[in-house]
């Protein structure tokens, strides 16, 4: 199981700007950390924490961040209309379009996605499997 997912960014602020528009309509709660951003899930009392949890943090060793060729970390939304608001949303606060939401010919039919870029280039993807919605092929 994954535990966390780490993201290197050079302007803190920026990124804030930027997971806000859309991971606290998923779920996640953001806390500060040293500077750092901690993006978690709701935690019941007497149980163990949701995994994975997001961080968003400058780079341990001082160099600049940078994306990772082949990168991405993936987001399910409750719905198709989740997925085009938030990735509206994600624009609006900085990201970049790498691809509009839509079904894609090489995913299942139910896959419906919407691909971002943050502001320091990490691949984010925002997606809805949900078997109530209609399909590609509906």
């Amino acid at each position: 199981m994954i535990a966390y997912v780490t993201m290197g960014v050079d302007d803190i602020a920026r990124a804030q700007r930027f997971y806000s528009a859309f991971l606290p309509s998923l779920g996640y709660k953001l806390e500060k950390y040293h500077g750092d951003l901690s993006y978690t899930l709701p935690v019941k009392p007497g149980q163990s924490p949701v995994q994975p949890e997001f961080y968003v943090k400058s780079p341990y060793d001082g160099a600049p961040a940078s994306a990772g060729n082949g990168t991405m970390v993936a987001f399910e939304a409750r719905s198709q209309k989740q997925v085009r608001d938030l990735h509206a949303a994600a624009l609006a606060a900085g990201g970049f379009d790498e691809g509009q939401p839509g079904f894609r010919a090489s995913y299942g039919p139910r896959f419906y996605v919407g691909y971002l870029r943050d502001p320091q280039g990490n691949k984010i993807a925002l997606f809805s499997s949900n078997p109530d919605e209609p399909g590609r092929d509906d």
